[in-house]
């Protein structure tokens, strides 16, 4: 059996989410307000000025409850993973939980990503529902509005998140219906994450990296940037790269799924990446 850790990103963050961890883990909690400057109970508990859903607030916030809840689940009982993965932000808490840094200092990266990435505005972010990887490309190259649009997210085989200006992506609305897709939703983001249009602060973060030094994995942490294990030597250029690249959940999916009796467990709130895992193994069902 290969024990397979999942990691959520940005969208799995709720008001209330670590009510149980905090106390618990108090020494992480005062970590976290030191690093942050702010109390990560108040943002997460009560979010009094509303800045939860914030990309700069939202990532510190669910890189602290995602951290707590594997390591709760570790003091239950549960044995070390043979894998980890995190979609996005959430791979942060994969490299974490295989020990190339340490709490303190994956939150301070977190911090400035999360800085960085929410400066960034100007464009937006759609989800494609109904239609495969291959055609979603397709419907993008097939107009000029599309060639300025990048697929952002691969997270299904019949969805995928696409980013870039938001003209361009209420231009190629109607090349979508026109290819049978089921759902076309705008989704409520400040920015057109993972795609060209986040080389400047993937530049700008990669520099930031460089103060920093990271332990080769201990497990196999599998990366968002090509769906495949981590090179150890190549931990700093993988997270900068994360920022301006596509996220391919699926094959990192598939990947997993090919390991010996893979079992997954999702550390974090919320459920979507266990959703995402059964649309999957669904549709390959359903093909074979």
């Amino acid at each position: 059996m290969s024990l397979i850790c999942l990691f959520p990103g940005q969208g799995s963050q709720a008001k209330g989410m670590g009510a149980e961890l905090f106390d618990r883990y108090g020494d992480w909690t005062a970590d976290a307000d030191r690093v942050l400057g702010y109390s990560i109970r108040e943002l997460c508990l009560d979010d009094p000025r509303g800045e939860l859903g914030l990309t700069e607030f939202t990532q510190p916030a669910l890189f602290v409850v995602n951290a707590m809840t594997y390591r709760a689940k570790r003091d239950a009982g549960m044995a070390t993973p043979a894998f980890l993965a995190g979609h996005s932000l959430g791979e942060y808490n994969a490299l974490l939980a295989a020990g190339c840094f340490d709490f303190a200092t994956g939150l301070t990266l977190v911090k400035e990503r999360g800085r960085m990435m929410g400066r960034v505005t100007g464009g937006g972010m759609a989800a494609v529902v109904g239609l495969e990887p291959d055609r979603v490309r397709a419907v993008l190259a097939s107009t000029d509005a599309g060639r300025l649009v990048d697929a952002a997210n691969f997270n299904t085989f019949d969805q995928t998140v696409i980013a870039g200006p938001k003209d361009a992506l209420e231009s190629v609305k109607p090349s979508f219906e026109a290819a049978g897709v089921r759902a076309y939703i705008p989704l409520n983001v400040s920015a057109p994450f993972h795609s060209r249009y986040m080389r400047e602060p993937q530049n700008q973060f990669g520099a930031f990296l460089k103060d920093f030094a990271f332990s080769a994995p201990s497990i196999e942490v599998v990366a968002n940037v090509n769906g495949r294990p981590y090179q150890h030597d190549m931990v700093r250029q993988t997270l900068a790269e994360q920022i301006g690249n596509s996220v391919q959940w699926l094959e990192t999916m598939l990947y997993l799924m090919r390991q010996p009796e893979p079992e997954f467990i999702e550390c974090g709130p919320g459920t979507v990446l266990t959703k995402m895992l059964a649309q999957i193994r669904k549709r390959i069902r359903t093909a074979g």
